[in-house]
């Protein structure tokens, strides 16, 4: 039958986590991690890192082996799971089964990276201007006129992102959805994607549940831990930026928590958003994690 990577996805909350560890210790694999936050050994509670006994349970790989000052992309992933993947392949792994919510990450690993243009220097400096002067609105009102497709799909709240998007669309001419390569790669393997869903009403429950948790657990110390580190692009994230905010007095601790929940469900409704589109999508609703 040849060899298979299994990649479970799904949004924030849903599960992903128990039901990957229940199906590799099914298939005897380790949990290959595409969380793009996860992989920061100093972000843990804000992270929904696994948990110890989940870790013991069978080897993890890309939990917190970088640094929050670490440079890292989607490419660097892509090219480390791949030679971790073909290397467990070659040690004689039938199955193998892979973890996560990143849309990019997963679209690495699935589709490739196709070369993103160079940003022209003159327009990054006028946007970064823009961006001092108009704030963050006026980008994505650009972003939203000049390329619906990543307005509708990416995570808005990535100020990086959002500003590398508006940068290529300017310099380009094009949309900055149009380089996404739209077919997938020959990986030499087979990829199944199986997508976890639960009822909306039953998912964002669980995500302010989670929330709620993260906070008991100490989430504002990690992030009170983290403030030398504020400006790196890793703790531009749904759970760090609000409490930041909260640090600097632009709202109570109850309202950060209230806008992690918010902006946790809507990250939650991107990433279904982003997967709707790929047919190969294989969904399940009624499991069991």
């Amino acid at each position: 039958m040849g060899k298979t990577l299994k990649i479970i996805l799904g949004p924030t909350a849903v599960g992903k986590t128990d039901y990957s560890i229940e199906l590799a210790l099914k298939y005897g694999s380790p949990v290959i991690s595409c969380d793009s936050r996860q992989i920061y050994k100093e972000m843990s509670i804000g992270t929904a890192v696994p948990s110890a006994a989940q870790l013991a349970a069978v080897q993890h790989y890309f939990i917190q082996t970088k640094s929050v000052c670490d440079y890292y992309t989607a490419g660097l992933y892509e090219a480390e799971a791949l030679a971790l993947v073909r290397r467990l392949f070659d040690e004689g792994h039938e199955t193998l089964i892979m973890s996560g919510g990143s849309m990019f990450y997963i679209d690495a690993v699935c589709n490739s990276l196709d070369h993103i243009p160079t940003a022209d220097l003159e327009i990054r400096r006028k946007l970064q201007i823009r961006l001092e002067n108009e704030g963050m609105e006026s980008l994505l009102e650009e972003l939203h006129r000049r390329d619906p497709e990543a307005y509708a799909t990416m995570d808005l709240s990535n100020r990086q992102r959002v500003f590398r998007a508006v940068e290529i669309c300017l310099t380009t001419g094009k949309a900055y959805s149009s380089f996404k390569r739209k077919a997938s790669a020959d990986r030499g393997f087979t990829i199944e994607k199986i997508g976890l869903n639960r009822p909306r009403e039953i998912l964002y429950e669980r995500i302010n549940k989670r929330v709620i948790q993260m906070m008991d657990e100490g989430l504002e110390a990690e992030v009170r831990s983290l403030t030398a580190f504020r400006q790196q692009t890793a703790l531009q994230t749904v759970g760090y930026k609000e409490i930041f905010d909260y640090f600097d007095g632009n709202c109570s601790l109850d309202e950060a928590v209230s806008l992690i929940q918010r902006n946790t469900r809507h990250y939650a409704k991107r990433q279904l958003t982003w997967w709707r589109r790929d047919p190969s999508i294989h969904w399940i609703e009624d499991f069991q994690a």
